[in-house]
């Protein structure tokens, strides 16, 4: 027994029975007998501290993910616990524990962006399990470092088998096979198991018939299989759930029993802190039960210096906080998540950045700081706005600016009594040499459960993943008038410009929600400084395609499963200008899987980053557009370098899945690719 363990269970056996309740909720309450102060476990961070003043605001996950580039995600990881060591100084020292002032992060999310109409989407690291995995564990590995005592706290989450619709997850039942299961849901979670991850927060929903944080199966899968030795803990008043909507036990004192019997130690709402003691007064719960869920609590409190006389990493200086340093990572993050999806050019953008005397920067997305953010966000020092970042890339250029839209969507416009103002736009795309169009949605629309209901949000999922209908109109009139058209899209996942935009545009770029410093990111690439080298973590449908279900879970036909016909661009995809390139070399069989060589070379005369994205078809007759991902890395390339790299993977990464939830040896022959 490592030394946190047992000075929590030693702190757990001193405590009264009132006070081993108060530990184990949320807002942890003092323990007077033992000299513990309260503690409110419940902070963000899943590109940046949020919700807690000022914090470094990084990309959105999605857009992180479309960098393909784990190290990246492991320094950005590592920023962060930076910051919230900083701003954790500074609450401590002002006696402050309130919430969103702790170390304990309820992020990353690992589920599984399996249909593009879902809200939280953007809270993910995509569609793919291996993808998801190898980002989460870089991501939680920056965050909780690797020194004796923890720099802060990750928590993986919803678990398991969620992802929408918003608006049924509170008593939905997620039914799904043992092989999509294990192949598609499971994988990151266990990734971060692995990892050494301090928490697992369960999901609202049921999966195959039982509430997820009284679930005996996952729990066991959880404990039992995997191992896991941090702490199980609920989604926000998902155990109210148990009883109320799911309907799994009678009461509330039975669902504190359950949950605390399936191993699920913190409640993040008042089941446990109001219904505990009458759960163990009728025999449903142990008091050794409780006294564990405790222990494991302080445990992890433990393991980030709670108890120790002098803090550690106390020495870090909120100065750090959004510091340039900070903004510096943030470019280069929100730089390398950018997608190209159409450019006309071959080498560049723009065929002559010194023939540009006037540039209009339209939309409603333009100068929007909305937009940058995303959800669960922070507030940074500084915004960079397309438009601000035009004005700074392009000094000798008269830069124009007009929204176009009032709002976002046609039905806000009318709200305030004016349908739109297009023509204001329009006409400085007439005047210009080039027309920067800033399209798509915000996270004020899409995300998390909400009341809002309009033509393209339905409780923050999607209901059309086209442009809404102003922003259309837009478009098609801006693209008459200016022949240097760039289109630029922000939302959490696939959406759909248009056939005429497509083929007429100069180029479309797609920005996420690209994080604090995406205006300069947008505007530099547009200026062609850099090339553009990010791949999409998520399929990118046609507007009105033929979706399954919202609540099928089935991946049958979704992700790289999907219909052809459906699909607009594929997961992995991605322009990149005068490209470097890479192939496979050599496979090597060895114990545990194999050894891939990639041979990469840089054909230009600038450093290039190229992301390496390695997949197989699982040696099965399935066509291409199938073959799974099983390996990603990242490299950055002199000018006209040429380098070898080994990756290893294991055979779990690429070894099928059963009906019955096991993985097999194909007897055809593993084919692997680099794309």
């Amino acid at each position: 027994m490592d030394k946190f363990k047992k000075e929590a269970a030693e702190l757990a056996a001193r405590m009264t029975d009132d006070e081993l309740i108060g530990v184990i909720c949320y807002e942890s309450a003092a323990a007077p007998s033992v000299g513990i102060h309260r503690y409110n476990w419940w902070n963000e961070a899943s590109h940046g501290v949020a919700r807690s003043g000022v914090a470094t605001v990084f990309p959105c996950p999605t857009a992180l993910a479309a960098t393909f580039d784990p190290e990246l995600l492991y320094r950005v990881g590592q920023a962060v616990s930076t910051e919230a060591r900083a701003k954790y100084n500074v609450y401590a020292a002002h006696g402050e524990y309130d919430i969103y002032k702790g170390l304990t992060f309820w992020c990353p999310n690992v589920n599984i962006y399996r249909d593009p109409r879902w809200g939280r989407g953007q809270e993910t690291f995509g569609e793919d399990p291996c993808l998801t995995s190898a980002l989460a564990v870089s991501y939680i590995k920056g965050l909780q470092g690797d020194g004796e005592f923890r720099r802060s706290s990750a928590c993986a989450k919803h678990f398991a088998v969620h992802s929408g619709p918003e608006s049924l997850r509170h008593g939905f039942d997620a039914k799904v096979s043992e092989k999509d299961l294990r192949e598609t849901y499971l994988p990151a979670f266990k990734a971060a198991v692995d990892a050494g991850v301090d928490g697992v927060m369960g999901a609202y929903n049921r999966t195959n018939g039982e509430p997820c944080c009284a679930s005996k199966k996952l729990s066991s899968i959880l404990f039992d299989e995997w191992g896991f030795d941090g702490y199980f803990m609920s989604d926000n008043y998902a155990l109210d759930d148990v009883h109320g909507e799911h309907g799994y036990t009678k009461d509330a004192a039975e669902t504190a029993a359950a949950a605390l019997n399936a191993g699920l130690v913190l409640d993040c709402a008042f089941i446990y802190k109001n219904f505990t003691k009458e759960a163990m007064e009728r025999g449903l719960v142990s008091r050794e039960a409780v006294e564990r869920a405790a222990a494991k609590t302080l445990e992890i409190r433990a393991r980030l210096g709670e108890f120790e006389e002098e803090r550690p990493y106390s020495d870090i200086d909120r100065d750090e906080v959004d510091s340039e340093e900070m903004r510096r990572l943030n470019l280069e993050a929100a730089k390398e998540s950018l997608v190209l999806l159409e450019c006309q050019n071959k080498y560049a953008i723009l065929e002559n950045k010194d023939t540009i005397k006037r540039i209009a920067v339209i939309g409603p997305n333009a100068d929007s700081r909305d937009v940058l953010v995303g959800n669960y966000n922070g507030r940074p020092t500084e915004y960079s706005t397309v438009y601000g970042a035009m004005k700074e890339v392009f000094p000798d250029a008269a830069v124009k600016f007009a929204e176009g839209c009032l709002h976002i969507t046609e039905d806000a416009n009318s709200i305030f009594g004016c349908g739109d103002m297009i023509s204001e736009g329009v006409e400085e795309a007439r005047r210009a040499d080039l027309t920067v169009v800033c399209l798509g949605l915000d996270a004020t629309l899409e995300g998390e459960e909400s009341q809002m209901e309009n033509e393209v949000i339905s409780g923050g999922d999607r209901k059309t993943i086209g442009l809404p209908a102003t922003q259309k109109k837009l478009l098609h009139e801006v693209i008459g008038v200016c022949k240097n058209v760039v289109v630029v899209t922000f939302c959490g996942g696939s959406i759909d410009i248009g056939d005429e935009a497509r083929e007429k545009a100069l180029a479309h770029i797609h920005a996420w929600y690209p994080g604090a410093r995406g205006g300069e990111a947008i505007a530099r690439a547009i200026a062609g400084e850099y090339t553009l080298t990010g791949k999409l973590p998520v399929t990118f449908y046609k507007e009105g395609a033929p979706l399954p279900d919202f609540t099928d879970y089935s991946m049958a036909r979704r992700t790289r499963f999907s219909d052809p016909e459906s699909v607009l661009y594929p997961f992995g995809y991605g322009l990149t200008l005068a490209k470097p390139d890479a192939k496979i070399t050599s496979v090597t069989k060895t114990r545990r899987g194999v050894t891939v060589t990639v041979e990469a070379k840089n054909h230009t005369d600038k450093e290039a980053r190229l992301p390496l994205a390695i997949y197989t078809n699982k040696g099965e007759n399935i066509p291409e557009r199938c073959f799974a991902l099983c390996a990603v890395e990242s490299v950055t390339l002199s000018a006209g370098e040429r380098r070898e790299i080994s990756v290893e993977i294991p055979k779990e990464a690429y070894l099928p899945y059963g009906e019955d939830g096991r993985q097999y040896e194909s007897k055809n022959e593993y084919l692997f690719i680099c794309r």
